[in-house]
């Protein structure tokens, strides 16, 4: 019988910078007498990452340029939200109806370059983490020194999709796991052999603890136990379409 258990750990505190995401976590499980097991996945809001990381910025403190001014109007957002955005931008794919969609510098493609308003303060905003993988590699090793056991960790956000109402959260980064199943080249039941069986596990994961984390259950990690995927290095970099293969971003 198959079974997926999803374990919210609550009771972390509020982060600050220069906490370790992975001692708190440590903590949490001892705390609510969890041990963790081989084959383990820990999905981390980013949130949390970005404040012990310091990629929180106060609105009070952010000097508009002209560019943020000038598009501050047509968007009806604050200039000073929009020079945080742009700051985190590679470049901007689409504009309209109040929404800025850009390209970050890690390769992302999502509304506002992710820089959130939630969950952070009022007068705050929390930016992606610089490296998202090397945030996951960093608390995967910190859970390991601490408890002895290598788990997977997923740092995870909410992206909105261009095809379908609503968000869901997705891999920023992984560490521990390979992001992605290749089927293809496989027999389905049927004896169907399988030619676009490529399936995105981090962020099927990632949404999965979402349901747990919630937006206002200030649950910012969630223990995933036994999803079957395969435990070895990856990179949510592998998740990333090449803009070759990006129908949407070609008209």
């Amino acid at each position: 019988m198959r079974r997926l258990e999803l374990t919210g750990l609550e009771g972390l505190g509020e982060v600050v910078r220069g906490n370790s995401v992975g001692q708190l976590i440590h903590q949490a499980c001892s705390r609510l007498g969890i041990s963790l097991v081989e084959g383990d996945i820990l999905v981390v809001a980013h949130k949390i990452v970005s404040k012990a990381e310091g990629r929180v910025s106060r609105l009070d403190e952010i000097e508009p340029s002209a560019q943020a001014v000038e598009l501050s109007g047509p968007l009806n957002k604050d200039p000073r939200l929009l020079e945080v955005i742009l700051g985190e931008s590679r470049r901007i794919i689409k504009m309209g109806g109040g929404t800025i969609i850009v390209e970050t510098h890690h390769g992302f493609i999502c509304a506002n370059a992710g820089v959130d308003l939630s969950n952070v303060g009022l007068g705050h905003v929390a930016l992606l983490p610089q490296e998202p993988d090397r945030s996951a590699e960093e608390i995967r090793e910190e859970v390991r020194q601490l408890s002895g056991v290598a788990t997977g960790v997923i740092v995870s956000d909410s992206f909105g999709r261009p095809w379908r109402l609503g968000t869901t959260d997705v891999a920023l980064g992984v560490a521990g796991l390979k992001p992605l199943r290749d089927d293809r080249g496989k027999n389905d039941g049927y004896n169907y052999e399988l030619r676009a069986a490529v399936t995105a596990v981090a962020d099927e994961i990632a949404s999965a603890a979402s349901l747990i984390m919630g937006k206002r259950n200030r649950v910012p990690v969630v223990l995933v136990r036994g999803c079957d995927v395969e435990l070895e290095k990856g990179s949510a970099r592998e998740l990333l379409r090449p803009e070759e293969e990006d129908l949407f971003r070609k008209f």
